[in-house]
């Protein structure tokens, strides 16, 4: 994935995700479902790439995200370049071990460390 493509397509990202928001959900087998932090970001990161019509961004979250509605989590989305921007990620509904969520992109991406 080339720098320039989701380092330009951040804010681009930022407003279509508020615009129109995104919803995601993963089947699990636990008796209380849980989603693990990989799975999630995988997850995250396809749903991006489909809304924008970008490629598959890095995605990262730092925990795995319980089927309890209501739950959140954060992410983090790193462009090529080096720049972020935060993801938020909140539970909407558990039905027969399915987690359903919505994705919400910060306001602005922070640049990279310098």
């Amino acid at each position: 994935m080339p720098a320039t493509r989701w380092s330009t397509a951040l804010p681009v990202l930022t407003a279509g995700l508020l615009l129109a928001g995104c919803s995601a959900s993963v089947e699990v087998g636990k008796s209380t479902p849980e989603l693990s932090a990989d799975r999630l970001a995988d997850t995250v990161a396809a749903k991006l790439a489909a809304t924008t019509g970008q490629p598959k961004p890095r995605v990262a979250c730092p925990e795995d995200l319980p089927g309890k509605v209501g739950t959140t989590t954060r992410c983090t989305l790193t462009a090529d370049d080096g720049s972020t921007l935060g993801v938020t990620v909140k539970v909407t509904s558990v039905e027969n071990g399915q987690v359903n969520f919505d994705i919400k992109a910060d306001d602005h991406a922070s640049p990279a460390a310098g």
